[in-house]
């Protein structure tokens, strides 16, 4: 990755982005800021394709390529074959679909998930589990490899904890699960493009994630799914749809799969915020994932070390040694939620999550030093003051 003068390898990829003047971004893990090249393109495919080109933007403009496109240069980024990653649908939508493949291909046996996974997978697989009248095992996070034996069927996890940014060894993980015959579905929501993911490397089955947290795709952007080469011509989701069929145009009453991962497709990608999440991901193009890694364990350590020796008054909820962590750090405080009002209100912006976790994200796409030292000292100044002890600080709004 090229330095500039002052030997910042992420200068260019920060100066990509639309950030606001003066304002420190550390909720990247939450929603990514925008990208230049993405308003442009968005720009562009609203007046010259869609408004120039009409139906014709599904051949002329390559709208119809989008998920395997916008697919292929993820997969870069998680550590993924060719032909293995489609973009489109929610993470949600996505988990659907390859937890259903996943339990087809094993008929017998338990879900296994923890505590510790986002609620929506829990969600999903719970009522997948209750359709299908299987079981949802969910135990805590340092009791999954114990957990993991004969009757499990599938392994479902999420690398990174949302909450703390605890992080499982997806490696072992997967390892041990398939010693034991299980399959592998996991969540890359807050791993995708914070670090460096091996997706073949660690004989990984499944997986989805999202675009718009370290992929910068914007609000809602598409997710995106992963299926490795050995499980694609057997996968039978239980979600089909006619950009899965063999022939989509051919509109055959009956579904015939298409081959490889193109099965998983489901219905119309949405054209404007697939683009968006297109162009974000060129700001990706030449960056060292091994540079990424190393400048947000710099960083977050930078961000603890400040925040310990100047802050009282509230706990260290990730694990302190940055290897056991994504790209993220949480503090606990009773009042977390007020003081993270606070901390907006004077231009650092991070979030809160129930019950009392305020979460700190580190993007080095455009996270820098100078970012993480203003930050440290306007939380100390927030506490030391209580500047959070006020009723506007203290109301919740409907997004933490």
């Amino acid at each position: 990755m090229p330095e500039d003068r002052a030997g910042d390898p992420f200068a260019a990829t920060r100066a990509a982005f639309a950030l606001p003047e003066g304002l420190v971004y550390l909720d990247g893990n939450s929603l990514g800021p925008l990208p230049k090249a993405a308003k442009a393109r968005v720009a562009a495919a609203v007046e010259a394709e869609w408004g120039g080109l009409l139906i014709r933007g599904w051949n002329e403009a390559g709208w119809i390529d989008l998920p395997a496109r916008v697919g292929e240069r993820i997969a870069r980024l998680v550590g993924a074959a060719e032909g293995t990653v489609r973009a489109g649908d929610s993470t949600s939508v996505n988990l659907f679909k390859v937890l259903s493949a996943a339990l087809a291909l094993r008929p017998e046996g338990v879900v296994l998930s923890d505590s510790g996974n986002f609620p929506t997978d829990l969600y999903v697989a719970a009522n997948l589990c209750r359709a299908l009248g299987r079981e949802l095992k969910v135990v805590a996070p340092e009791e999954v490899s114990g957990a993991v034996g004969p009757e499990v069927a599938a392994l479902m996890l999420t690398e990174v904890d949302y909450r703390t940014g605890r992080r499982h060894d997806m490696a072992a993980l997967t390892a041990k699960a398939h010693a034991a015959g299980a399959l592998t579905v996991w969540d890359l929501a807050h791993s995708a493009g914070a670090f460096p993911v091996d997706l073949a490397g660690t004989g990984a089955d499944f997986a989805v994630g999202c675009g718009y947290k370290y992929l910068n795709g914007g609000p809602g952007a598409p997710a995106f799914l992963y299926v490795a080469p050995g499980l694609q011509e057997a996968a039978a989701p239980a979600l089909a749809g006619w950009f899965g069929h063999a022939e989509p145009f051919a509109f055959e009453p009956g579904w015939r799969p298409a081959e490889g991962i193109d099965r998983m497709l489901v219905g119309t990608p949405p054209v404007l915020s697939m683009t968006a999440l297109d162009a974000a991901l060129e700001v990706w193009e030449g960056v060292d994932l091994g540079a990424v890694r190393a400048r947000s364990e710099a960083l977050t350590r930078r961000f603890v070390e400040a925040v310990e020796a100047r802050c009282s008054g509230i706990v260290l909820a990730s694990p302190r040694d940055p290897a056991a962590r994504g790209s993220q750090v949480s503090f606990r405080h009773p009042e977390g939620y007020a003081v993270m009002r606070a901390l907006i209100e004077r231009g650092v912006i991070g979030d809160f999550r129930a019950p009392d976790l305020m979460r700190f994200g580190f993007a080095p796409l455009y996270v820098s030093e100078a970012d993480v030292d203003r930050a440290a000292e306007v939380l100390g100044e927030v506490l030391e003051t209580r500047a959070w002890d006020r009723p506007e600080y203290k109301a919740r709004a409907k997004v933490t």
